[in-house]
């Protein structure tokens, strides 16, 4: 009784389109909810992607190799009523009643770094931009991308045979050097074009297209302002450390400071929710979810931002756990779209590369950002009862940078003196 339109769905912060790889299904045949229709490719993700009602293949409006931008239409499905389409599989107009964006069942690839943004063929095979850009990040040649056997449809080349010849390779090669190394973020993966001289000319990936494109966007948009803030740390790094294994022991998980950092983060917000929101032309979006994104490192040395929903509704020990799941999926390219998403406020943890406070750039359409630096013994001057004595603190200093245009110098110096006070009179459970 009612068509159905099947929309190219999101699958992540960055990805704007996707070539799809193959129809499992044609015009005219039926579908039940949840049933796979198609598979396609982004340079971060393979995806499967589901029905999203139970009906009849109508149109299919885009066909194999076609690169598709998000949120397009690629098919339409009639609902029990509506008679199937004559007309041939490729794109046309059409005017639907219902459109509905599949949710893809997804695995984030390792490769990061975005070499190729269409399919390639090499004589009869196929590739996905997947596959090409772990073979590019490998320097597997193309003979021997040629050479590998595939356990795709049609023998068609998958991420997991990739990943299973350099297994193979390196293990045959005692040169060879291991794959997914300790991540080098200075460093992002580019592909040299030429050089000559003194003068190596690098041309720049897709993916550090899309990041440079997304960093020059915010600016554009949001005249941004750094406050800074030095805060005396020194209660949270000895509770830390008194009760780091009593922790674990309890509760099964690690405990790091990043947990620490969101809590305090969570509870400033909840004392100045108009940091926690986004804008729309004029109009202020406040966000009654406070969903925090953090910044983990990937293998590529790219990073990725996942989201912690509903972040006020954890303790500590929750927050530990989510950290750590998330933060361990990501290094194991096992984060889905939707944990990457949403965020609406988001940490940076400069600190980790022994940077002492950074000017962060905002995460589009988040109005501010907090970086973390790293923490230091230092001599401080502390007021006691009998008088100011010098001693030696844990100190470290926290820099936000926020949208001034709805976001001014008080609000922002005051939310984060708050998360600042926060960490300084953190005392944590006792064990």
């Amino acid at each position: 009784m009612a068509r159905v339109d099947l929309v190219m769905p999101k699958m992540g912060e960055s990805i704007i389109e996707a070539t799809i790889l193959k129809w499992n299904k044609k015009v005219g045949d039926k579908v039940t909810q949840d049933e796979t229709i198609l598979e396609v490719a982004t340079d971060k993700v393979d995806s499967e992607i589901p029905s999203p009602a139970d009906g009849i293949i109508t149109e299919i409006l885009y066909p194999e190799t076609a690169v598709v931008a998000v949120g397009q239409v690629i098919a339409i499905i009639a609902t029990e009523g509506e008679a199937v389409s004559d007309k041939p599989e490729t794109p046309v107009a059409s005017t639907v009643s219902e459109k509905v964006v599949a949710t893809p069942a997804v695995e984030i690839s390792v490769a990061e770094g975005v070499k190729e943004s269409v399919p390639v063929r090499s004589g009869d095979k196929f590739y996905s931009p997947l596959v090409r850009n772990i073979a590019k990040e490998e320097q597997i040649s193309q003979a021997e991308l040629d050479a590998i056997a595939g356990s795709g449809a049609e023998g068609r080349v998958t991420k997991k045979d990739v990943l299973q010849y350099i297994s193979q390779r390196q293990s045959t090669s005692p040169a060879a050097q291991p794959s997914f190394t300790t991540p080098t973020p200075a460093s992002p993966s580019v592909a040299a074009t030429s050089s000559g001289g003194n003068v190596e000319i690098i041309e720049m990936d897709r993916m550090r297209k899309l990041i440079a494109d997304h960093m020059v966007m915010s600016k554009q948009t949001s005249p941004h302002v750094t406050s800074f803030v030095e805060s005396d740390v020194t209660n949270m790094v000895i509770w830390r450390e008194k009760n780091k294994e009593a922790f674990q022991k309890k509760y099964s998980e690690k405990i790091t400071f990043t947990p620490i950092f969101i809590d305090a983060v969570v509870k400033a917000i909840r004392d100045y929710p108009m940091v926690n929101i986004s804008l729309e032309g004029t109009r202020i979006l406040v966000k009654k979810q406070i969903n925090i994104g953090m910044a983990a490192a990937l293998p590529s040395g790219n990073l990725i931002v996942p989201v912690i929903k509903n972040a006020d509704s954890l303790n500590l020990a929750g927050l530990s756990r989510a950290v750590n799941d998330l933060a361990h999926r990501a290094r194991q390219n096992k984060l889905k779209p939707e944990e990457i998403q949403d965020g609406t406020f988001t940490i940076t943890n400069v600190g980790t590369f022994g940077n002492v406070m950074g000017t962060p750039i905002i995460n589009q359409p988040q109005v501010a950002i907090l970086a973390t630096g790293t923490i230091k013994k230092k001599p401080a001057v502390l007021e006691t009862a009998e008088g100011d004595v010098i001693a030696i603190r844990h100190m470290m200093y926290l820099s936000l940078s926020y949208d001034h245009r709805i976001v001014d110098g008080s609000l922002g110096g005051s939310f984060l003196k708050r998360i600042s006070d926060y960490l300084e009179a953190f005392k944590g459970e006792n064990f």
